[in-house]
Parts: C-alpha cells; sequence; structure tokens
C-alpha cells in the first residue's frame, strides 16, 4: 500500500472535471467557500469539532479574543478591574452590541454562558474550581468571585478553541451542557440563516447590519475590531475534492479549505489562486485510544503500538512529500515555549513491526476484537485513518474498520458503550495549534477518566500535574512541569502524537487581508 499516495482524488486530478454552474448573487458581495467538513452540530459548547468552531466565531462574540501572540484582547467587554487582592474580578461590558433578536448583551447572558460553558470546556472547568460566586449585579457588570487569585481567568475567556466561551442568550443558555441547543443566536458579525440550512449542501450567512465590532486593536487571530465586508457568506458542501478544486479554479468558489496534496500541486498552476498555510504554527494529529474496554484499557497494549508508529506516515499522507509542510510533534505544539522532546525515544529511530508484534503478545493480545472508526470526507482525520487502519491489519489486530462522514464520526466518538454494543477501539483527528500550546486547553492530555474527553483515560498523574502548571510562578516552572507532563503522557499513552502538519489552504488571490489562523471571515475583503 502506497500510503504516501492516499486519498488521490478518483480519476487523475490533471483534467478536473467541470462543475456544475452555481446561481451567484452580486459576485463582489457574496464570498463562496468550501469548508473542511459538513457542518452536522451547531453547538460549539457540546462539540470540539473544527467545523462548529468556525460556525461558533460567525455567529457569536467572547467577551474577550486572543490575539495572535496568545494574548487576550477586549471583544464585549469594555474591561476589567481586579480587586481584593485578586479575589474579586468585575469585567464591564461595552454599551451598543445586541443579540440577532434585537436584544441587548447584558450580563446575565454572559453569566449564564460561561455557567454552561465551564461545564464543558477544560479552560473553564479549571476556572470553576477557583469560582466561589459568578454574579450580574446590573446589566453591564459580571463579577467573579475567586477562593483565590486565578492568572489564567483572562486568556481561559478569551481560549481561542475547545470550547471557546461565546456569549448567548441566556434563554439559550439555560440548555444543559451536555445537550445540544436547538436555536442559533448570537451577537457575532454575521447571522445563521436556518431558513436556508441544509447540513451536507450548504450553510448560509448573512452580514449583521447590527454588530458592533470592539473600537480597540487590530485584527489579529480572534481579537481586534470585526469588519465584515461580504453580506453573505455561503459555506457549499463538496466532498469530492475534484469537484471543488474545479469550481475554485472557474472561479465558482472563493476558498477551497481543505485542498488535498495532489490537487495542491495542479492548483499553484493557477495564477488567479494563492496556496498558503491558514495558520503560522502546526497543527497536531493524534491516534486516540478508547481506555474504558478492551484491547486499549492495558497500558501494556497501548505501548505496544509505538515501535511500530511512523509519524511520517501519518503526515505525509496529510501533506504529500514535500520538505517543510510536517514535523515531529510531541504532546504541545511545535514551536512554541512548552514543547520539549522528553519521551519521544519512544517514536524516533528505527520503526519494527515484529517489536510490536512481540509487545503485543507479551501484553496477552489473542485476536481480540478491535474497531477503528474514522471519516472518509475531512481530509487530515481521513487520511491519518487510512494510515491507521493499514497498520492494525499489518500487526495482525482482528480489526473493524468502520468508515464514514465527519458528522457521524464525532456523534458515535461519544459512545462509551463496549464494542458488541456499537462502541470503538481509536480515532485520529487533529487540533489546531493554540489548543495544544499548553495544558489549559489540551483535551486530549487530560486524565480525568470518564469526564475526559472521547477516550477518557483516568491517569491522575497528569490532573496533578496541570493543577501545578496553572499556579506555577514563571515560565520556567511551567515548561518543567510541561516536560513531566509529556513524561507521563508518553508513558501512559492517552494517546499517541503521530507528528504536526501545515495546514494548507487554497483562495482566490483577489481576496485580501485574510485574518491567519483558521478560517475567518472578517476582514478578508475582495479587491
Amino acid at each position: 500500500m502506497d500510503r504516501r499516495g492516499l486519498l488521490r482524488a478518483t480519476g487523475a486530478a490533471a483534467a478536473l472535471p467541470a462543475m456544475p454552474t452555481l446561481a451567484q448573487p452580486a459576485r463582489a458581495r457574496v464570498l463562496k467557500m468550501v469548508p473542511q467538513a459538513n457542518l452536522t452540530s451547531l453547538d460549539p459548547i457540546w462539540t470540539t469539532a473544527n467545523i462548529t468552531r468556525n460556525h461558533g466565531y460567525m455567529v457569536y462574540d467572547n467577551l474577550y479574543g486572543m490575539d495572535a501572540q496568545f494574548r487576550p484582547q477586549p471583544q464585549l467587554a469594555e474591561g476589567h478591574a481586579v480587586e481584593e487582592d485578586g479575589r474579586r474580578v468585575t469585567i464591564t461590558l461595552r454599551s451598543g452590541p445586541k443579540f440577532h433578536d434585537g436584544e441587548p448583551v447584558r450580563a446575565a447572558d454572559a453569566v449564564a454562558s460561561l455557567r454552561r460553558w465551564m461545564r464543558r470546556s477544560p479552560s473553564g472547568q479549571k476556572l470553576a474550581e477557583f469560582v466561589d460566586e459568578l454574579s450580574a449585579p446590573d446589566d453591564r457588570r459580571i463579577v467573579f468571585r475567586l477562593k483565590r487569585p486565578f492568572p489564567f481567568l483572562l486568556p481561559a475567556l478569551a481560549q481561542v478553541s475547545n470550547s471557546p466561551a461565546f456569549i448567548m442568550p441566556a434563554r439559550i443558555a439555560a440548555t444543559d451542557a451536555f445537550q445540544q441547543i436547538r436555536e442559533t443566536v448570537g451577537s457575532g458579525p454575521f447571522r445563521f440563516k436556518a431558513d436556508e440550512f441544509n447540513s451536507g449542501s450548504l450553510v448560509v450567512y448573512e452580514r449583521n447590519p447590527d454588530y458592533s465590532p470592539t473600537p480597540a486593536g487590530m485584527p489579529s487571530l480572534t481579537a481586534g475590531p470585526k469588519t465584515v465586508h461580504f453580506d453573505r457568506v455561503e459555506w457549499q458542501i463538496i466532498t469530492d475534492a475534484s469537484t471543488a478544486a474545479a469550481a475554485l479554479q472557474s472561479g465558482e468558489i472563493d476558498w477551497f479549505e481543505q485542498p488535498p496534496p495532489e490537487l495542491q500541486t495542479l492548483l499553484r498552476r493557477n495564477r488567479a489562486l494563492a496556496i498558503e498555510a491558514i495558520d503560522p504554527l502546526p497543527l497536531t494529529g493524534i491516534l486516540r485510544f478508547n481506555h474504558l474496554h478492551p484491547p486499549f484499557n492495558d497500558k501494556r497494549m497501548r505501548q505496544a503500538l509505538l515501535p511500530a508508529i511512523d509519524q511520517a506516515d501519518f503526515m505525509q499522507a496529510i501533506v504529500g512529500t514535500e520538505p517543510g509542510l510536517w514535523e515531529k510533534a510531541g504532546v504541545f505544539t511545535p514551536g512554541t515555549p512548552l514543547a520539549n522532546d522528553v519521551g519521544m525515544e519512544a517514536l524516533n529511530g528505527p520503526r519494527s513491526l515484529d517489536r510490536a508484534k512481540a509487545l503485543m503478545r507479551e501484553a496477552g493480545y489473542s485476536n481480540q476484537p478491535m474497531r477503528l472508526v474514522g471519516p472518509t470526507d475531512i481530509l487530515a482525520p481521513a487520511a491519518m485513518t487510512q494510515v491507521c487502519a493499514d497498520l492494525v491489519r499489518r500487526l495482525g489486530f482482528n480489526a473493524d474498520i468502520v468508515l464514514t462522514d465527519w458528522g457521524t464520526t464525532v456523534q458515535r466518538r461519544t459512545s462509551r458503550e463496549p464494542l458488541d454494543k456499537g462502541g470503538w477501539s481509536i480515532i485520529l483527528t487533529s487540533f489546531s495549534s493554540f489548543d495544544f500550546v499548553d495544558p489549559s486547553a489540551h483535551f486530549p492530555l487530560r486524565g480525568n477518566g470518564t469526564s475526559a474527553w472521547p477516550g477518557w483515560p483516568d491517569i491522575p498523574q497528569l490532573e496533578t500535574l496541570r493543577d501545578a502548571w496553572f499556579v506555577a510562578p514563571d515560565l520556567p516552572e511551567q515548561q518543567r512541569l510541561a516536560r513531566e507532563m509529556q513524561r507521563v503522557a508518553m508513558d501512559e499513552l492517552p494517546y499517541i502524537p503521530v507528528g504536526s502538519y501545515k495546514s494548507l489552504t487554497a483562495i482566490r488571490r483577489d481576496l485580501r487581508d485574510r485574518v491567519p489562523g483558521f478560517a475567518l471571515f472578517w476582514n478578508l475583503k475582495r479587491a
């Protein structure tokens, strides 16, 4: 199996098929994009799926945004005051922001939204441990009374994803955090067109004429003024990559978020198109185990896979063989202060299937079933899943390979049932650079058992180290704790890191001033 050539479009891409003409309103005011995946969940608190996070930033706003240097900046907030030696923090809302239903954004809405967010977000969960009381004494003030100072309060509120602290109307935020919301109303730069939503086909947003951008700063990641230059944004769900590429070349769409590597080469020949990194920092891929059920509830079975894992195989399936587009990775984003090489000897050096098979036998493997679940319609997880499918077969696992769409995969990975009731053993996915910068929002690095992200590892030592990291006095101590966290993670294996890669996007050159980071639509304009 030629794993470096995975996911080639059906038929040689040298002659891309023509795409049926799409009806287009006035081109200058409409932006059409093929997103990374179908939008199946509209609740960015309920799921960590990046496509739902991107949807969230279209519709909602935050109290604070995060700039490209990972510094929190006011968004809905006007500012804040810290009193009582850091145990009382008062955030004041700006005057003017309104929800899409015309109601003003009130402090009570923020309090309800933050309470729901604190149930699901790792940063929010940690913040909740410090909160004695969260209240709204009037329409513009949000008061945190803390048991002790929490230096990461504002960075937590500005967390870019997993999951962002989006502000919703209190009536919607009252929804149980473990149930999906049924109504999409925010105060963000775009309104969601529920009447045109057709999952699997079309997602539509219209410019919010009442949007009140922050007057402070410059556009940078999710911080600064969010100025909208398009009246309408359409996400065209086109699952065939060659069809999407043809539409981009012909001008029928403006942006193809994640073209596969074999099409990137072709698209580079078109002078009207630019192929560029969507994020200056790399994304990281992971092989996630289900820790609740055999065979990977046994640490020895998780460790048995290490000699067979070649990060190059997984990464080149996503980005191809062009140098500089991928690198080896541990549990923190390469190129950021906490990245380190502790424990990485397990993934370096010669790879050996025979050694992995021997470790499987020592762990007592005797043809027990395992199930790999993954998607076919989203570039990175699909590519990594195909590599893993080949690997587990060659290792001799009694493997059930279940390939479906990304939305179904996201839903299915939440099941804690055993295999005979539809459960799973391994999934593969990737996370944005800012998700793995530090332990605060690093979902897969949690070890809090059934409260953890799907996979549910119970590793108390990881939780102890994470707690210590939050109160570390300086960067050197944070780095020491990060090295220790990686040592524990590479031994206990909540997951195996399978490398980091630059996610390349294809966009028409007449679009200017894209904000780097992910698929962000403010500030973007047509020349």
